[in-house]
């Protein structure tokens, strides 16, 4: 990545830890996807139940191929027949893989779900949620955040399933009522209750929509 840019992020990142410290949430900025890997696996115990959402930027970083060789019980919902079997057990999981679709500077967290398993588990349920979380999706605040995440992340999530939604056409949020719309729950977490629940690995890389 351009220097101009890596100093940018680096800069930007000690932000977003701070904001995230300040809202009981752990930060950790990462220079590129193998520092960001590394400390994933430092998060996760050996021997952890460890389950996901459909976080693109965990894929990216190597990080479900890594779990899915080493010593932990990755629970892989794409290899059961019956998904809401394997969506309910992330709600007892260990831990549970997101990214975010948008976060603010001052550590605010943006998410929508159309299934609404990921954006549940993230409030609560599995004992601890680390996002992976590329430095592209930083904004400048709530505002910005809501607006990246239904008019870059949805439209571009309706394109890669291939869903009937007014998004997928225009290419922006249509705040349609389509019965394939993927934005039916909105989650905006602004500060976790518990301790050590969340932790966000902020990349120096553009990763997920």
């Amino acid at each position: 990545m351009n220097e101009n840019i890596t100093k940018r992020n680096e800069l930007l990142a000690q932000k977003v830890i701070k904001g995230l410290t300040s809202r009981n949430m752990s930060g950790y900025y990462a220079k590129d996807k193998e520092e960001a890997l590394e400390k994933a696996l430092q998060l996760i115990e050996e021997g952890s139940s460890v389950t996901m959402g459909g976080a693109m930027s965990a894929h990216e970083i190597g990080l479900v191929e890594a779990l899915k060789k080493g010593n932990y019980n990755f629970i892989d919902r794409d290899a059961y027949e019956d998904k809401r079997a394997a969506m309910l057990l992330a709600y007892d999981a260990d831990v549970f893989l997101s990214s975010v679709n948008a976060m603010t500077e001052d550590g605010i967290l943006i998410n929508i779900d159309g299934n609404s398993n990921r954006v549940s588990a993230i409030a609560q349920g599995p004992k601890k949620v680390i996002f992976i979380v590329g430095m592209n999706k930083v904004c400048d605040d709530v505002d910005g955040a809501m607006k990246r995440a239904r008019n870059v992340a949805a439209p571009i999530n309706a394109q890669r399933f291939n869903i009937n939604t007014p998004c997928k056409v225009t290419g922006s949020c249509m705040d349609c009522k389509s019965p394939d719309t993927i934005c039916c729950q909105f989650l905006m977490t602004r500060y976790s209750k518990h301790p050590g629940r969340i932790h966000v690995i902020l990349v120096n890389d553009n990763l997920g929509f």
